[in-house]
């Protein structure tokens, strides 16, 4: 028993449990696993032992005790839930299919590439007529079978830069390929 208090704890419970739940409401928090709750009545006992009656309402210091342990709780939980979704982004990118951002190798996410029956339509081999041995080579290498510009010149054994030129003029001639489509 606090002696300051001249109450049990049992008693104070009693009296101030609703503060607790109050303060959840008043926070718009869910708390379906009464984790808060059990923040809230900690708060409770621990002010409860530290309170001194000189300084205060022992209302106001329980308001205020549990008030700003449920923020604290809370701010941790933002924090974590920001960790955690940050964490599987990364790594759904890294080990999900994914395709390199060569500028600073972070994986990103393929979009609606699931079906690589592309490669073998006769659209797409309009399209590659276009080109190039070079830059169908590029084509094949850069984009299908995503390598770098540097996996690529040593593959054809030739400059780095060659391989940048053979992509420029790919994406050049890619830009201007007009499909008409029948109906």
């Amino acid at each position: 028993m606090n002696t300051a208090i001249g109450k049990s704890f049992e008693t104070i419970l009693e009296e101030n449990e609703n503060r607790i739940y109050f303060q959840i409401h008043k926070l718009h928090i869910n708390d379906p696993h009464q984790e808060f709750y059990q923040e809230g009545l900690e708060a409770l006992w621990n002010a409860y032992l530290s309170y001194l009656p000189d300084k205060g309402s022992m209302t106001t210091y329980f308001n205020y005790s549990i008030r700003n342990r449920l923020i604290d709780l809370l701010r941790r939980k933002t924090v974590d839930q920001k960790y955690t979704k940050a964490f599987q982004s990364e790594f759904e990118t890294q080990c999900g299919a994914g395709n390199r951002n060569r500028r600073n190798g972070i994986g990103l996410p393929v979009v609606g590439r699931t079906d690589m029956m592309l490669i073998h339509s006769p659209l797409f081999e309009l399209v590659r007529e276009g080109l190039t041995t070079n830059q169908q080579k590029w084509v094949n290498y850069y984009i299908l079978e995503d390598k770098s510009v540097k996996e690529i010149a040593e593959l054809e054994g030739v400059s780095e830069s060659a391989v940048k030129s053979w992509g420029r003029q790919a994406r050049k001639k890619l830009k201007d390929v007009k499909v008409y489509v029948q109906e």
